[in-house]
């Protein structure tokens, strides 16, 4: 694992920053696809986790999240708007209707699973808190630590473009997210907080907050 700030760490993959898994204190964030256990497990080393939690039900978040609660004996939590996806196995519901979506749910997407504990706006995660970010997904959520800036932001933003791979601001690809104004809402909302260190779902950390509220600004 890669340590970020205080009690953050990214668990590395292929392609670097491709599909992003952190661990924040002992609570596992996110689960890319369903084939990601192994990758994850041998990051986590010998990393004790008391629970996993989700940004969003999406199935490169949640992909592997059945998997690692049943063999590391976690409790999973997810935000409120996605929980009932999650238990049912209808992630998919919460993306747009596309023919590459059916492909991704047949590829990557993962089992359903309890939810444990539904997050919602205030809650606390590890040290940070929980902030409801909807749009890419219905109840897709944040976490931020106040005390040094750090945003845990799922895919509200990506910090490269996820056909070439280069770094840089972007929004989500349309077909990907629910409802395109509401999160450019949210958007808006995590660029005031101006964060420090903004970790996104895809892509490398982002460490200038300026820069960050000038794209919010321009959409």
């Amino acid at each position: 694992m890669r340590k970020l700030a205080d009690d953050v760490w990214q668990i590395g993959g292929f392609p670097p920053n491709g599909i992003n898994v952190y661990v924040i204190g002992d609570v596992l964030i996110d689960a890319a696809t369903k084939f990601g256990s192994r990758r994850i497990l041998r990051g986590l080393g010998d990393h004790a986790l008391s629970a996993h939690a989700l940004t969003h039900a999406h199935p490169d978040h949640q992909g592997a999240s059945h998997a690692l609660c049943t063999r590391l004996g976690l409790p999973l939590w997810c935000p409120a708007g996605d929980a009932d996806a999650m238990e049912q196995g209808t992630v998919m519901d919460l993306q747009a209707r596309h023919p590459v979506n059916r492909i991704i749910g047949a590829l990557w997407c993962g089992p359903a699973h309890p939810v444990a504990r539904r997050l919602r706006e205030g809650d606390e995660v590890a040290g940070f808190t929980v902030l409801e970010v909807p749009g890419h997904s219905a109840g897709h959520v944040a976490y931020w630590r106040e005390a040094d800036r750090t945003l845990i932001a799922g895919d509200v933003l990506n910090s490269m473009n996820v056909r070439t791979a280069r770094p840089g601001l972007h929004e989500p690809e349309t077909i990907f997210t629910a409802d395109v104004a509401r999160n450019r809402e949210s958007i808006r909302r995590i660029a005031a907080l101006e964060p420090a260190l903004a970790l996104f779902g895809h892509g490398p950390p982002w460490r200038d907050p300026a820069a960050l509220r000038a794209f919010a600004d321009r959409l």
